[in-house]
């Protein structure tokens, strides 16, 4: 079966899982050093595996981790987190990760609006995500005006974010009283194209340089209303930008993505109505300006 994951992340898996089977076969190092020049070591590749545990066969002592192309930042906000301090996801769940969250150019001028959004926890691996996933409140059980906002890390989930700034966002509204079945599995599955990197298909080809293209997605948002949910894709850069080739293309492919494989709609299903709308994609500098702004619809 050929791998899902992408070089970099194949790559950390496989060396994830050297390091587990060299500390559970501690005397192989020393096997080598007597083997003669010229001679082959046998490998009992049965008891390495054995020694393998991953959080699917052991939820709790698992010893390898599955790395994610790009490490994740979970925000959150409500009317109660205002001017008050979040408490963290049980750290006994979800190890954070170390180190101080690094910021990108921008922060400043987003600080005013920052200081009642709450960091939860940052994650670089399938494991601690599915940690935070079954330890926090799901969209359909947060209070009115509650957002969560999934970043990459270093990127605050703010126009001003120099990753933002030039960027726009999909999103769609879904009326709550026939949605509210659907909202959490909806949510679930955005993160997870999210830090799958599913989003953008143009991650699977390669530019002139023989490197895959920078990934568009920024962060996803889903937001509770008193009538609707809003769940949002945010990209770093926008059509209609100076040397946008191709960049059009790939913003529609997102929208595509999400509306069929994520949401689960058919590609010509038409979503508008009271309290609902289409997937619809509006650049950041659109949505300042007065009027009605410029819409891409799937």
């Amino acid at each position: 079966m050929v791998s899902a994951l992408n070089g970099p992340t194949l790559a950390a898996s496989r060396a994830a899982l050297s390091a587990a089977m060299a500390d559970e076969n501690p005397n192989i190092s020393d096997d080598a050093e007597s083997i003669e020049p010229g001679e082959i070591q046998e490998v009992n590749m049965e008891a390495q595996a054995e020694g393998i545990r991953t959080v699917f066969s052991d939820p709790t002592n698992f010893n390898v981790k599955h790395p994610l192309y790009s490490p994740w930042t979970l925000w959150f906000d409500s009317p109660m987190t205002k001017n008050r301090n979040l408490p963290q996801t049980p750290i006994s769940a979800v190890p954070q990760t170390p180190g101080p969250l690094p910021q990108t150019p921008g922060v400043a001028a987003a600080q005013g609006w920052m200081e009642d959004i709450k960091r939860v926890i940052s994650f670089d691996s399938v494991e601690e995500f599915w940690g935070l996933y079954n330890n926090i409140v799901p969209p359909s059980a947060l209070p009115q005006k509650a957002n969560y906002y999934l970043f990459k890390e270093g990127i605050i989930p703010a126009w001003e974010d120099e990753a933002n700034k030039d960027g726009g966002k999909w999103s769609i509204q879904l009326p709550k009283d026939k949605n509210k079945p659907h909202v959490d599995k909806m949510w679930l599955y955005t993160m997870l194209a999210a830090i799958g990197e599913t989003f953008d298909p143009s991650l699977t080809t390669l530019d002139p340089s023989g490197s895959p293209p920078n990934s568009l997605i920024t962060g996803v948002i889903v937001s509770t209303r008193p009538q609707f949910y809003r769940i949002s894709i945010w990209t770093r850069l926008a059509p209609g930008m100076p040397d946008d080739d191709g960049l059009r293309e790939r913003i529609e492919g997102v929208g595509r993505h999400f509306k069929v494989n994520v949401l689960g709609y058919t590609e010509s299903a038409k979503l508008a109505g009271p309290l609902a709308t289409d997937v619809e994609f509006v650049s950041h500098k659109d949505s300042e300006k007065k009027g009605k702004p410029k819409k891409i619809t799937i």
